[in-house]
Formats: structure tokens, C-alpha cells, sequence
């Protein structure tokens, strides 16, 4: 049996939609940031970061996004491209984590710290900035019509989550090769079937975030 240890619209969704896409079987473990499942010694001997994802599979637990990726797609042979593209799966594959590490940071800002005293606006728009700057990158590195010139990968699933939920902090109105690309892909079963597995809604409350304006805050 396959374990997949998951928060609703966190990382953990990425392998969440991976496994769809591979059509495994697999258990979906709900835990959330807003209690102390994810410190409990139990989950701990699982995810000694108390994080997610964590994936218990093949007698044993991976808990890092790109490790548990890159382990789904060599063991069943899968969306990993062509050979001669191995480099560039490699390097989107790690890129993903550039751009999430942005989103984490502005989830933390927004809705994190609940208290506007606790927040920096400057740290907001600085961050929303260098969100909008990696999403760049991938506006320019876009094959048609996925990241890859062979095809759908499990690169599309990386990257496309910083996407996904960045939108939530900053506009894509000038990254028309990201939008339409998140449009193809909100079109495929398996993401369908991810998101009907997602659970509801822990993290967002709003549609968007903007960062505070200079002088405000």
C-alpha cells in the first residue's frame, strides 16, 4: 500500500496529482498545519521535519518533494521525458522548489501570521516580487505546449504548483504562456482527480493577497 501524508493546497498536493498521473493506488492521510498532528512522535518517525508531503511506499517513508518525485518517476519508468532531456527535467524539477519557497514565504506573511503587527510589508513585497520574477523564467522556458518539447512530465506538476497558488499573490496578466498552460493542465483527469482527493480548504481564504502598498502597513 501506498501512503500519501497530505494538507490540503500545501506541496503535498504535487505528489498527490504525480500519483493520479502514474495511476497507482494509493491512501490519503489528512493531517493539518493548525493542530499538532504533524509534531506527534508517530508522524515524526515518518517526517522528521514535521512536514508534508511524506510518502510511505515500498517499505519505507521519502519525504522531500523532488526526491519523491524523481523516485515515483524512475521506478515506474514514467514522465521523465526524453533522454536527452534529462538535464532540463533535473533542473525544473529543483526550480520547482525556488519558486515554492517564495509562495511559503508570502503564505507565512498572509495568513500565517494572523496579526498585522506581525507582519512586514516590506518582506511582502519584496517576496511578491521575486515570485513574479521566477514565474518569468518559466513564461520564457515554456515549450508548446508543456515544459518539455516531448511532452506532459512530471515537470509540469512541479512547477506548475508555485503557479498555482502564486496566482494567489500575484497577477499573471503578463505571463500569458503561464495562464494558458495552467488552463491545459486544470484540464487533464488526473489533476481532476487530485483535486477531488485534495480535502477542503485549510490554508486560503482569499482568491488573492496583494502586498501592501509603500507607506501602508
Amino acid at each position: 500500500m501506498i501512503r500519501l501524508h497530505h494538507v490540503p493546497q500545501s506541496r503535498s498536493f504535487r505528489i498527490l496529482w504525480l500519483l493520479e498521473e502514474l495511476g497507482l493506488s494509493f491512501e490519503v492521510v489528512e493531517h493539518s498545519f493548525f493542530d499538532k498532528s504533524l509534531r506527534g512522535p508517530d508522524y515524526l518517525a515518518i517526517s522528521p521535519a514535521g512536514r508534508v508531503p511524506a510518502l510511505e511506499i515500498d517499505g519505507r517513508s521519502l519525504f522531500e518533494s523532488g526526491a519523491i518525485t524523481q523516485y515515483l518517476c524512475e521506478t515506474r519508468s514514467a514522465l521523465q521525458g526524453t533522454a536527452a532531456e534529462r538535464p532540463d527535467w533535473l533542473e525544473w524539477l529543483h526550480y520547482a522548489e525556488t519558486i515554492a519557497a517564495h509562495v511559503a514565504n508570502l503564505t507565512q506573511q498572509h495568513v500565517v501570521l494572523r496579526e498585522d503587527w506581525m507582519r512586514s510589508p516590506t518582506l511582502m513585497r519584496l517576496e511578491a516580487a521575486r515570485l513574479r520574477k521566477t514565474l518569468e523564467v518559466v513564461e520564457r522556458g515554456l515549450s508548446d505546449p508543456f515544459i518539455l518539447p516531448s511532452g506532459f512530465s512530471a515537470v509540469d506538476i512541479a512547477v506548475s504548483y508555485g503557479a498555482i497558488i502564486g496566482q494567489r499573490f500575484v497577477r499573471l496578466d503578463a505571463l500569458p504562456r503561464v495562464s494558458a498552460w495552467l488552463a491545459r493542465l486544470a484540464e487533464r483527469p488526473a489533476y481532476r482527480r487530485a483535486l477531488a482527493r485534495d480535502g477542503l480548504s485549510q490554508i486560503y481564504a482569499k482568491d488573492f493577497y496583494p502586498a501592501p502598498e509603500p507607506g501602508h502597513g
